[in-house]
Parts: C-alpha cells; sequence; structure tokens
C-alpha cells in the first residue's frame, strides 16, 4: 500500500515521501480502515521534527518509533479481527489514533472509532477528531460551559477555535471570537457573537469579563487572562507560548498552574483525551447542524508534506485535509 513516511527527524519537505509499505494486518479486536481522509493537526507536526526535545523521551531518541504520522482518520472498515463485535465491514467510521492515518491503509483498535458523521463527507468527518475533541472537552469539561456564560475563544479561526465558537454556541453560550482581521467574517460567521481583531484590540485590556477564557494561542501572560476572568471564572489553556526547543510550551503551562494557586479565578493547563463516545457527541452536534466543519485546504496524500509546512506557517483557516482516495469508499459488504 502506499503512505506518507519518514525516517529521521526534520522538516516535512526535507524527510517525507511516499512509499510502498506493507499493509498492516488487524489483531483479534482491530479493525482495517481503507482511508478516506486524514487532516493535519499541530500534534503531527511536533512529532514530525521532533520539537521540542522533550517529546523524544515517547516518540524515539534519535528516529520517531512510528514512520508514517497521522492521527485523524475517517474511511470504510475494511477487514475485522477475529473477536471484533463493534464494526462490520463496510461502515464508515472516524477516529483519532496514535498515528499511522496518512496512508491507505491503517489499522484500529474497534473501541477507537465512532460511526462517521451523516450528512457531510468522509473528507468533512476527517477533520473533526482531534481538533472537535478538544473544543468539546475543553469548553464542556475543563472549562465547565454552560446557557448563559460568557466564553472567550482566543485563536477563533483555527482548527480548534472553529470548533470551539460553535461548541460553545451550541451549549447556550455568548461566544467572543479573538482572530486576525483576515478572519473576523468567518468567526462572525460561524456563530460568534462578537469579534476582536487581535491586531488592533487587546481584549486583555478591554474591560469585558468572562466566565470561561479558552486559550489557543498562548499569546498573553496568564496574569493578563486572569484580568478578564470573573471571580469565578476559568481560563483553560491548551496551548502554551513556543518557547524554547527543549521544553517548549511546558514552562508557560506550569506558570499557568502556578498562578492557579493565588486563588480567585482558576486557571487550568489542558490537553484532550482520545474517546469515542464523545466522537458520537460531536457526530450529533454535526449532524443536527449546531456544527459543521470548517475546511482551509484539501491536499492528495503525494501533497501531505506540502500541508504539513502550512500547517508550520500557523496561516490555517478551520483545517487542513489530507485525501488518500479520490471518491467516496463504498459501504456494501
Amino acid at each position: 500500500m502506499k503512505a506518507i513516511a519518514q525516517s529521521r527527524y526534520g522538516e516535512p519537505q526535507d524527510v517525507l515521501d511516499l512509499r510502498d509499505v506493507d499493509r498492516p494486518e488487524p489483531g483479534d479486536h482491530e479493525v482495517l480502515v481503507r482511508v478516506h481522509a486524514s487532516s493535519v493537526n499541530p500534534a503531527d507536526r511536533f512529532e514530525l521534527v521532533g520539537l521540542p526535545y522533550v517529546l523524544r523521551l515517547a516518540f524515539g531518541l534519535t528516529r520517531p518509533k512510528a514512520p508514517v504520522r497521522g492521527k485523524d482518520v475517517a474511511g470504510t472498515v475494511e477487514a475485522v479481527g477475529a473477536r471484533v463485535t463493534r464494526w462490520q465491514r463496510g461502515a464508515q467510521v472516524f477516529g483519532e489514533l496514535s498515528a499511522g492515518a496518512y496512508a491507505e491503509f491503517v489499522v484500529a483498535g474497534e473501541d477507537e472509532l465512532a460511526s462517521a458523521p451523516t450528512g457531510v463527507g468522509l473528507a468533512e468527518a476527517a477533520s473533526v477528531p482531534v481538533a472537535g475533541l478538544a473544543a468539546l472537552q475543553g469548553l464542556r469539561d475543563a472549562g465547565g460551559v454552560r446557557s448563559g456564560h460568557r466564553v472567550l475563544v482566543n485563536g477563533a479561526s483555527g482548527g480548534v477555535g472553529t470548533f470551539a465558537v460553535q461548541i460553545a454556541k451550541a451549549l447556550g453560550a455568548h461566544v467572543t471570537g479573538v482572530c486576525s482581521g483576515a478572519n473576523l467574517e468567518l468567526v462572525t460567521s460561524i456563530g460568534a457573537d462578537a469579534v476582536v481583531d487581535y491586531a488592533r484590540h487587546d481584549f486583555t485590556r478591554s474591560g469585558e469579563r468572562y466566565d470561561v477564557v479558552f486559550d489557543l494561542v498562548g499569546s498573553h501572560a496568564p496574569t493578563a487572562y486572569r484580568r478578564v476572568l470573573r471571580r469565578d471564572g476559568v481560563y483553560v489553556s491548551a496551548s502554551g507560548m513556543p518557547g524554547g526547543a527543549l521544553l517548549g510550551p511546558l514552562p508557560y503551562l506550569l506558570r499557568v498552574a502556578l498562578t492557579s494557586l493565588r486563588g480567585g479565578p482558576k486557571m487550568k493547563p489542558f490537553a484532550a483525551k482520545r474517546s469515542p463516545d464523545d466522537l458520537a457527541v460531536l457526530a450529533g452536534m454535526i449532524e443536527s447542524g449546531q456544527v459543521r466543519p470548517v475546511i482551509d485546504r484539501t491536499y492528495t496524500l503525494a501533497e501531505t508534506a506540502t500541508a504539513l509546512a502550512r500547517q508550520g506557517k500557523g496561516h490555517a483557516r478551520g483545517k487542513t485535509v489530507v485525501t488518500v482516495v479520490d471518491a467516496e469508499p463504498p459501504t456494501g459488504s
């Protein structure tokens, strides 16, 4: 089968190539998925270049343990293991994997997948898992967002941000989105009640107060975010300031945690968890029309390096999708 693979750390154009690799075989509790599409996430790029260096403790000290990147997957079940009970051949599924989705086929545990949402194509479904789970869990679980809350999303036009704006609205919140001037119209179109151009206005000095700040950028010091929170408010940091090559955003996230010890508004570093149950929640929101994936650009599998390079520039609006096949896969058994 064809796959985009790497044998060393580095920039995408330097280390990725389209190769013929062995097709994986599912174990007893696994399924083989014919991949229709995947998408690009910051974590894919971090693991690709091996920065910050602390990540290499988990992903390989001198070279990546898993040569094929790609966490988001949407496709069709091609084969099932002997003890699989949840899926049959032909089922359309989506999910978040540890790696391997930039390929024609990938193996997944039967409990790692959920039924793909109806009403959208598999390319759109592939944009959902990593970013959608981060937005849902960050707002609902870490932030405790409920109807009537005032929520600010910093980084509202990005992959997680476009989901966060819509999910916060679905939870009944009044939403302010912070983004560049070029993306104000986009963020308004997906439901934001107010938008802020970060180049023209510093929202941390606006005098506004919020119940929840969902931060996807790390563009201000933790103390600045405290200024815009109500006394019982919550700051959720899903992305710290870039930091150095050794530890990356970890020092910033530690500052967030330490700031919370002062009392007052809660300051929470946050990392999403893989959850097929929450994928089903997201699928329901998509099917009901409360959430729609925002796709910036679509690339072919052979163009994956270009897609990842664009991710590194940080200018994507919504999600960047990598399509592996040109047409919807067959659904029959």
